[in-house]
């Protein structure tokens, strides 16, 4: 949930690259945001720290000493209070050892009468501060690495640290569950929570494994276990990833970037990839139980899925948000096929239910955004998703990615690829249509219609339930708007108590066995006064605002919920809100 950026080596400008570096992983957490550096002027290499409340934006730290090393994080609050003291990098009582962290020291509590207790002053509410402490407790007596191997099998829960060490010109960095890497340079090495932060300088990439303690300096790589300090070997890989994706360009934002990004994103899955994708879809055929597991927006691709491969392939596929699915994961059996759907790869409840599914002895299948992560390096089989990099918090074309190989495996197993893909042709066509001048006008002449009301409803049936819940999904997370997803056969038990006069309603009524259905919830809430938005492949009377979708068979859903996306991204911009970044939320959810 935290953005890490390290940087040591020849150059001077140490701040500046690591400044940079979390400025292009502010995504993952923008309470506050601080970078340490070692301040060469004066004896004994002291740290000098800037940590701010809120967002980067345009900081600089040229009021921070000139060095070749440098540490920075970008916070998303765990524990203690958002304020500067409260911010990271934290230091040890000499002020020679800075820490930043990512995760909830579970037991810190108790760590803390201990440090107290040998003298140790703390000044901020964070766990994290401990950590440094216990460190610096230990570090009189055994040196750095085995200071903090020792301190950091003491914390209880999923951390991940690095420690900087001004005297020795050192960093040393552990994990066990939240992400870390390492990128290899010329006389510099790089340490950052998200490999894409450090491609500007270095494609040599080593991503850190749980249990795994590392020594970085200028010249040299480490890597040790942290149950017995025992050395391992180190492998960089070469990373072929094009940074200059994660530009925003012409666009304001990213996430409107990212919608826009949509159509080429499906047209290449529609035409690479085909060998994989069989394979996959051989897996899902011959498996006895899969499951389609995820959580926040992956959860409702995994839903739409079963009704994928139900409508297609005749098959039946469960499905369940990852962080339920270990409460009922005991009838699993090697026979089963557990599916993550995923993004960052590092969601940490995602991880939890694909170890508990490992631990049945189940193969584990991957959907998954990011090359090297957590998810990928843990799945036997796995699909990059190809969407290139996601810098809104509010994912987009990641999901729409997601369905579209859902759509490309299910067709397979039932022999209509190419059904499949002459609709997902007519997605892309449509695609054009929804992001063109005139609809986006459209859009934002609904939004002025609805952007100050408190609720919005969406309803669905059948594939375009989970769409449902999707579009409410995104017009909360980027509009702070209360929305809420329904099944239309559900109004009548209930829901509909909560429709009042001139609440807008929005009803998808793509062409298929729901729509009448649809169209019958939608005359129910109008009866009850709601303002009717219908978003379909025809207009008709009941509706107050119509806005049209091209058919493209059961791959309508594609379009039907980047109409919902462009509400969310518009009312956003109407309530003077950072789409990019919404209060309380990251990208990467990496504690519990």
């Amino acid at each position: 949930m935290c953005g890490i950026f390290g940087y040591i080596g020849v150059r001077k400008d140490a701040k500046d690259i690591v400044l940079n570096g979390l400025k292009a992983l502010e995504y993952r957490g923008y309470d506050s945001w601080g970078v340490a550096t070692i301040d060469q002027r004066i004896s004994g290499k002291e740290i000098a720290i800037k940590k701010k409340v809120g967002k980067i934006g345009n900081a600089t730290v040229s009021d921070l000493p000139e060095s070749g090393m440098a540490l920075g994080h970008t916070r998303w609050a765990t524990h203690g209070g958002v304020s500067d003291i409260n911010a990271h990098p934290h230091l040890d009582c000499s002020g020679k050892l800075a820490i930043i962290h990512n995760g909830i020291i579970e037991n810190y509590d108790e760590l803390k009468k201990e440090i107290i207790k040998s003298g140790h002053k703390l000044i901020s509410e964070t766990d994290t501060e401990v950590a440094i402490h216990m460190i610096e407790e230990n570090y009189k007596k055994i040196g750095l690495l085995e200071a903090v191997r020792q301190a950091f099998n003491r914390f209880e829960g999923l951390n991940a640290i690095i420690v900087m060490d001004g005297l020795t010109q050192t960093f040393v960095a552990a994990k066990s569950g939240s992400p870390l890497v390492i990128g290899k340079g010329k006389d510099e090495n790089f340490l950052a929570s998200d490999a894409h932060a450090i491609l500007p300088y270095t494609n040599r990439i080593y991503f850190i494994e749980d249990g795994e303690i590392v020594s970085v300096s200028s010249r040299k790589i480490s890597v040790h276990s942290t149950k017995d300090g025992s050395q391992k070997e180190v492998k960089f890989n070469k990373v072929g990833w094009d940074i200059n994706i994660a530009d925003k360009g012409k666009f304001p934002y990213f996430m409107l970037k990212e919608i826009f990004e949509q159509p080429k994103v499906i047209e290449d899955i529609v035409n690479n990839n085909e060998k994989q994708i069989e394979q996959f879809s051989d897996l899902i055929k011959k498996s006895y139980g899969t499951y389609l597991i995820g959580s926040g927006t992956a959860s409702y691709a995994c839903l739409a899925g079963t009704y994928i491969f139900s409508r297609i392939a005749k098959k039946h596929i469960n499905w369940a948000a990852a962080s339920e699915f270990g409460y009922s994961a005991d009838f699993l059996t090697p026979k089963s096929f557990v599916i993550a759907l995923s993004q960052s790869g590092e969601t940490i409840d995602v991880i939890d239910a694909v170890k508990k599914a490992k631990s049945h002895g189940v193969k584990i299948g991957a959907l998954v955004n990011v090359l090297g992560s957590t998810l990928y390096r843990l799945s036997d089989y796995k699909l990059l998703l190809g969407a290139g990099v996601e810098k809104a918090v509010v994912s987009t074309k990641a999901f729409s990615a997601k369905l579209t190989y859902l759509i490309l495996l299910a067709s397979i197993i039932a022999g209509n690829k190419n059904k499949a893909k002459k609709e997902l042709d007519k997605v892309i066509i449509s695609l054009e249509e929804i992001l063109s001048d005139a609809y986006l006008i459209k859009i934002k002449k609904l939004v002025d219609i609805i952007y100050k009301f408190r609720d919005i409803y969406v309803i669905g049936r059948g594939l375009s339930y989970p769409i449902a819940l999707e579009t409410a999904l995104k017009i909360k997370e980027a509009s702070y708007i209360h929305a809420e997803g329904f099944a239309a056969g559900e109004l009548k038990h209930g829901v509909i108590a909560l429709i009042e006069n001139g609440i807008p309603c929005i009803a998808f009524l793509p062409n298929d066995e729901t729509y009448g259905a649809n169209l019958a919830g939608a005359m129910e809430m109008k009866a009850r006064g709601g303002y009717i938005i219908g978003i379909s492949y025809k207009p008709h009377e009941v509706f107050d605002y119509y806005l049209p979708v091209r058919d493209c068979g059961l791959s309508s859903i594609i379009p039907l919920v980047i109409v919902g996306q462009l509400l969310g991204y518009y009312l956003s911009i109407k309530r003077g809100l950072d789409p990019d970044k919404p209060r309380n939320l990251a990208k990467s959810v990496t504690v519990k």
